[in-house]
This record gives structure tokens, sequence and C-alpha cells, in this order.
């Protein structure tokens, strides 16, 4: 043998050599570590009762008085459905490009592995691949994404526990229900809702390829974020489906002329503010996990015809309100504010909130003006001066003065020392100039004309918002009073002890004042607001139920007087516009000092509610005539007409022991018989014509009546 090739064989013996000592120990050795990482990954495994008790995460959902869905609340955008209400064209798409051997093998694909164990060696790395359905669904519902041999164990290992403890169609519904579609949908009915706007159910074959096409990569694949991408996706898996028998050729061209969805321009959510108004008393109470996890089902009391009407009468108002203020904003050399407004209607039998507002715009504030903000409520506040009042002893006819006053402070309380205006002159004799300008020092109640009409019953007073009158009142009846009877009626706000409490110097809340409002008009039953009637788990279990809440604080006939002469308020006074309604109503009319707020109050025997209009920033003025009159009832009444479309029109239900009587309305007395009845007594009701205002004061005067509101 020649020398080379004797050299070249000796060469060779030596590399098989190594090669056979280097495999001998190299192999054993990865044998060994495979298996600790397998024990490892074996003990970390989760247990077979977590397997059992596996749910996933459900959205729960919020549902309006009449069951529609109106919101939901997430970590996870999924709603579960069974396997029999997964159509078979989507099924059959994910056989088709997921794991088409999905019911002949045991969880693991054989010649997958084989795929995925090339790619290791060829890429010197873990690549995924290979994965069926049931690996991807163990992935996702126990592992995270890592890439290791460690992760791919376990994943192996869950899947033939998946495999053993659930049925092929369990797994198919687990997988179906818990991957991921893109734009925040988890599971084939949520994303069917967010691509198609129907139910999975009703899915054609386009449609099913479709979604099929998304989970490989759902940023990628969305339909909505690269249509190119997947278009081709889509019809790879219908060319799929036609390879496989599940599809016929004729089929697949049909579908693939279905064009892709594309987004819908946003449609605008109702009830943002009522949504996180549940969120925030229902999150303390059932905990994050279970109200954004569980797949609860929250049945509340809102009414989204009247909901719609709220949101669109305060929207389009406080456009035009802006538009009109930007002028004054340049004029002042500063940037325009936008006004802020909020709304709240309850059930006057019941107490259920059937609309609310808490702001323009939900994604710019958060801050909820019907529940939380607490300002002066103004002239708003007379009616339960006025009850204080009729609860005393008087009556609707009883005579009081509208007259001037004058009060100093004396350390301790107010004195009125004057009913005469020329009386500042002797006080600036014995007063500092800055004393007698000082409103805490000295106060004038006047009303909103700067006019005084001498005497005036308490109808009259009410509904032209005499401020003297209001002041005249709860001096006689006392400020305690008062504040008893805004507290029978459920106001809950710290009330000032104060004379100056009768035109509204308090903060109250909207909703509070609503709900006062509404048990005038409930014949004296005060209802506790709610706004869930119930709610229950994901497998339709109670959790619980509300009733109404009632309690009887006022007299049916004490109620239907201030009912009454409310309803004068809206007929002849300054709540003229809502006689626009169409149907019978009582309300009251606020605005507070410097036009910082206005308020409407009012009622129907069905439908209470409130409306308030003003700046964040109390400084901020709306503008000189800028009365509860003028802007907020405008869009109570605008709302209203829209919250009760449909709905009959009724009068308030007069109760038994109601006596009438004809009332002379300048002297307070009871009327001559020789007085012509039908006149006076519709004088009394507050239904007289106005031919007898024009009478009583000529058409200038009534005009004014007409617009006239009170600051304090």
């Amino acid at each position: 043998m020649p020398q080379k090739q004797k050299n070249k064989n000796i060469k060779n013996n030596r590399f098989f050599t190594s090669a056979f000592i280097f495999l001998a120990v190299f192999i054993p050795l990865c044998i060994i570590a495979l298996g600790i990482i397998a024990v490892k990954a074996i003990e970390s495994l989760p247990s077979i009762g977590q397997l059992e008790n596996y749910t996933p995460n459900l959205s729960t959902k919020i549902y309006d008085k009449d069951n529609n869905l109106i919101a939901e609340l997430f970590t996870e955008k999924r709603t579960f459905v069974s396997i029999s209400e997964i159509p078979l064209d989507l099924q059959n798409a994910f056989f088709a490009i997921e794991d088409n051997d999905f019911f002949q093998h045991w969880g693991i694909s054989t010649r997958g592995i084989m795929r995925a164990a090339s790619r290791i060696f060829l890429k010197r790395k873990i690549a995924e691949g290979g994965s069926t359905i049931t690996q991807q669904l163990a992935k996702t519902i126990f592992l995270t994404p890592e890439k290791t041999i460690s992760r791919k164990i376990k994943e192996m290992l869950l899947t033939i526990q998946l495999e053993k403890n659930y049925s092929k169609d369990e797994i198919l519904q687990f997988y179906i229900n818990q991957i991921y579609f893109g734009s925040g949908a988890y599971g084939a009915q949520a994303a069917s809702k967010i691509y198609f706007n129907k139910d999975v159910e009703d899915l054609n074959l386009a449609e099913s390829a479709t979604l099929a096409a998304i989970p490989k990569s759902p940023n990628f694949y969305n339909p909505f974020r690269n249509q190119d991408a997947s278009q081709r996706r889509r019809n790879t898996v219908l060319m799929r489906m036609r390879v496989l028998g599940y599809i016929t050729p004729e089929q697949e061209e049909e579908a693939l002329k279905v064009p892709l969805p594309v987004r819908r321009e946003a449609e605008k959510d109702s009830g943002h503010y009522f949504v996180e108004f549940l969120r925030i008393m229902l999150e303390p109470k059932y905990g994050t996990n279970v109200l954004f996890k569980a797949g609860l089902s929250i049945y509340t009391t809102l009414d989204m015809q009247a909901q719609t009407a709220a949101e669109k009468a305060l929207s389009e108002a406080l456009d035009k309100f802006d538009e009109s203020r930007a002028s004054a904003f340049a004029k002042a050399g500063r940037e325009p504010v936008k006004v802020q407004g909020a709304l709240i209607a309850t059930d006057i039998k019941t107490g259920a909130i059937r609309a609310m507002v808490g702001g323009r715009d939900f994604k710019e504030t958060q801050f909820n003006r019907a529940i939380q903000a607490k300002r002066q409520a103004g002239s708003a506040f007379k009616p339960f001066v006025y009850l204080a009042a009729i609860e005393a002893g008087f009556t609707a006819a009883t005579l009081l003065e509208d007259e001037p006053m004058v009060f100093l402070y004396n350390g301790t309380n107010w004195d009125l020392v004057s009913r005469d205006l020329t009386e500042l002159e002797n006080l600036a004799e014995i007063l500092p100039e800055e004393e007698l300008i000082d409103t805490m020092k000295v106060w004038i109640p006047l009303n909103y004309n700067r006019k005084f009409r001498g005497p005036v019953t308490l109808r009259t007073a009410l509904a032209l918002s005499r401020s003297t009158v209001a002041v005249e009142t709860i001096m006689k009846v006392t400020p305690i009073k008062v504040i008893r009877a805004a507290r029978k009626l459920g106001i809950t706000t710290p009330l000032s002890n104060s004379l100056a409490l009768a035109l509204g110097s308090s903060d109250v809340t909207l909703q509070e004042m609503v709900s006062a409002y509404a048990t005038f008009g409930s014949g004296g039953v005060k209802t506790k607001p709610y706004v869930i009637n119930k709610i229950t788990d994901k497998d339709g279990r109670i959790l619980e139920q509300n009733v109404p809440s009632q309690s009887e604080v006022l007299s049916p006939q004490t109620s239907y007087i201030m009912t009454n002469m409310l309803k004068s308020v809206v007929e002849r006074g300054s709540g003229w516009h809502a006689r626009n309604l169409g149907r019978p109503s009582a309300g009251k009319t606020g605005t507070t000092n410097e036009y910082s707020d206005a308020w409407y109050i009012g009622y129907t025997p069905q439908l209470a509610a409130g409306v308030w209009v003003g700046y964040d920033d109390r400084s901020i003025s709306l503008g000189d005539k800028s009365t509860g009159g003028n802007i907020a009832c405008p869009i109570w009444t605008t709302f209203m007409k829209g919250a009760l479309a449909g709905k009959p029109i009724i009068d308030f239900t007069q109760p038994e022991n109601i006596e009438w009587a004809l009332i002379d309305p300048i002297t307070g007395l009871l009327a001559l018989s020789k007085t012509p009845g039908a006149f006076l007594e519709a004088f009394i009701k507050g239904t007289a014509p106005t031919q007898y205002y024009n009478q009583a004061g000529g058409d200038e005067e009534r005009q004014g009546l007409l617009i006239e509101e009170e600051g304090f």
C-alpha cells in the first residue's frame, strides 16, 4: 500500500474513533440534560385540577332596561360560545390552515415535530412550527411566548393532558373562544362583532376564512390594518379548504369575490358616564377580576331612548352656546373655554335612573357633573323654602311683601335694618366705604329686574322667582325648617343655616335635586335612585336584584300643592320655555350670581330630569342674561320631547281633600261672589289665559315676567 494511502487511512480511523467517542459521550449527556429539563418541566406543570377548572376571561356585559347590550367591561373582549354555535365553515377553515389531522392525532403531530426539528437543526435556534390546535391552546392558556426547549416540553406535556381530559369538540371549542383575532377581540364571537357586526353563527364562508386567517399574526393579517396581506392569507385558507375537500371549486370562486371588511366609521357610543358610574360602584363590591373577567351580566335601568335624547340635546345646545361666546372670549383677550353641562333623569314612580350625561366629552374628562359636581343651585332651591312654608300653614295664596331689604351682619347673624334702599345713604354715614360694598357686611337681596311688586302670593312669588319674597319666607319659617324640608326630600349635601339659603347659596348635586323634585311628582313618595335591576353570573345565577326603595315623606295633598305651584313657573313664569313640551310639567329655573350656573329641574307625571350648565372654573361667567330659563330650560324641553316621544300625555293626579277657592290676587282674601269665578279659579290654579296677564300689567310687563330669573 502506498505511504500516502496508508496515512489517509490512519487519519480516517482517527476521525471515526473521535466521532464515536464524542457521540458516545455527547448523546447520553443530551439525554440526561433533556431528562433533567423534562423533570423540572413536569414539576412546574399546572395540575389536572387547574385544567379541569379553567375558564377563559369573559367580558362583563351591560344591558339597558329593555335588555339591549349597551357596553362591555373587559381585559380581553370575549364572549364564550358553544361548539354548536360555531359554523362548520369556520371550524373547517381552522382545520385547513392550522391542523388538518386534528381528529386523527393524539395532540402532537409527528410530521410537525420533524419539521420543527429540522428547522432547529438548520437555524441553530428554537423556531416555531409544527404546533397542532391542541398545542396552540395549551400554549395560549398556560404558557408564556418564550422560545425555549423547556417551554416546548411543557407545551407537549400539557397537550397530552388536554387530549386525555377533553374531547376533540371541547378542545376546539376552547381554542376558537380563546385565541386572539386582533383589534381587541378574543374569541370568534367578539371578532365577528368587530369585523362583521354579526354573531359568529351567522358568518358565511368568506367571513369564516377571513377570521381563520388572522390568528397566525393578528396585527399583520388584520383586515382593518393590512388588506393586501389579509386577502392573500384568506385566499390561501380557501385554497386549502378546496384542496382538502371542505368546499367545492365553485364555492371557493364565489368566496374569493367577497370583499374584505373595512373599518366602519366609528359609531358614537352612548352612556359612557353611566357605565363609569357602574364601574366605580361595583368594582369595590365584586373586585376587579370578577367585574372584568368573570362574564357577569348587568341589567340596568338605562333607557336608551332617553339617553340618546339627553346626549343629543346637551351636545347641540352647548356647541351653539360655545359659538355664541367665542366673541366674548376674544374681546377679553383669552382663549375660549368650553362650557360644560350635565343632565340626569329618573323615573318618577320608581327612582330608576333613565339617563345620565356627566359632561361634554367622556374622553376629555371623566368627572361626572351629574353625580359628583357640587354647585350653588340659585333659585332652583326655592321650592324647599315654599315647601317649609306650606307645611307651616301657609297657602299658595298667602300674601307676602315683595319689597327692598337691607341686612347688616352683626358678627353672628344678619339683622334686617331697613326695607328702604335709601337707608343706604344713612349707612354710608356710619360705615366705611369698604364695608358698605362688602357683601359679608351688607346684604341687599334683589330681584332680577331690580323692581318690586309689593304684595304677592306665594304662587306668584315662586312663578316669577321673586328673591325678596323667598328671603321673607325663610325669615318667617326659619332656615332650620327649610333644611329639614330639603333633607326630607333627599338633599344630603351640607346646607348653610342662614337666610341666604333661600336663594340657593349652598352647594348641591344635580342628582339629589332631581330626586327631591321627583318626590313632589310622585305624590310625596321619596324613591331612592338606583341604576341596577339585577346582576347574574356567566351561568345565569342571580347575584343581586334590586327593587324600588320607597318611603312616604310628604302627604299627597302637600305634594300636589307644590306641583301645582311649580306648574305656574312653566305656565306664567321663568320656566316658560317648557310650555313647548306640549304636555303638563312642573319645574323651577335657577341662576347664580355672576351667571356662574344655570339650572332647570322639572318633571312630568312620568319622568323627572335636571339640567345644569356652567364652566368648571366658577370664576368664568356664562354671560349677561345667561339664566336657567334661557339656557338650561330649553335643553330640558328638547330632552323631554325625545325621551317621552310615543308616551301618553297625562296630567298630575289630584288627590282627595283638595279644595279650590276664589282668591283676590291683590288682597289674598276670599273673592266676593260677584267676582268672575272661572277667571279667578284659573288664576289660583295657575292656568289663567294670556289675556288676563296682559290686562293686569300690559304686554311689556308680561314679556318681562316671562324671562325673569334670579341670582342671589
